[in-house]
């Protein structure tokens, strides 16, 4: 099977409509100020680990100081928690989507490759591979939560190489789960190695999906 990696870019969802003209609420404001210290810390993450993470230049990255990340957060596992949470639903609503609008599991996995190179280019790319790193072979409940996230991707995946496999679109190998696991390993590995390399890092990206499926 033929399959083309040159789709154009994918581009990144918009937002919310604006509240230009009315004044936020307080619960907006609040959630505001979560978003940016969330997407802040896993900048931290990704770029230091959790052990190397200070919750002071966290804050003041997010243009916040200390005790805005303390009224959200209650220390800093509280919220490198709240990190892995924010890095799963972001990327569901930007490419879990792109993935369930697409029927052929072949396409949808390519999708899927693409959208998680374009995603990561907001330098949060290293958060899941930093923190399994940093905890393996650890009992800490960052490391546990991480791994109870990760999987849910892992089991995404392997369903859809498993539909590829029944519908005689992607050959047969290695159970569907390590290839799976295999693929989620070579894209974290590649969107970090292309950092700064927009547009290559998504076509490569599809190009790593393409041969780890064994397809040509």
């Amino acid at each position: 099977m033929h399959v083309s990696t040159a789709e154009a870019p994918i581009r990144k969802p918009t937002g919310p409509g604006s509240t230009s003209g009315r004044r936020s609420t307080q619960a907006e404001r609040s959630a505001r100020t979560r978003s940016a210290l969330l997407e802040s810390a896993a900048r931290g993450l990704s770029r230091y680990g959790y052990g190397n993470l200070i919750l002071e230049r966290v804050a003041s990255d997010a243009g916040y100081t200390r005790g805005a990340l303390y009224h959200q957060f209650k220390d800093k596992e509280d919220l490198a928690l709240a990190v892995i949470d924010w890095v799963d639903e972001t990327w569901r609503q930007e490419v879990g989507r792109l993935i369930e609008q697409e029927p052929d599991p072949v396409l949808a996995l390519i999708v899927m490759a693409r959208g998680h190179a374009v995603y990561c280019r907001r330098d949060v790319a290293r958060v899941a591979m930093a923190l399994r790193l940093e905890f393996s072979g650890q009992d800490h409940p960052v490391g546990r939560h991480l791994e109870r996230v990760s999987e849910s991707l892992v089991k995404r995946c392997a369903r859809l190489i498993g539909a590829g496999r029944r519908a005689g679109t992607i050959p047969a190998g290695p159970p569907a789960r390590v290839v799976a696991l295999a693929l989620i390993g070579a894209l974290e590995g590649t969107v970090i190695g292309l950092a700064g390399q927009a547009p290559h890092d998504e076509v490569l990206a599809a190009r790593v999906a393409v041969g780890v499926l064994g397809l040509s």
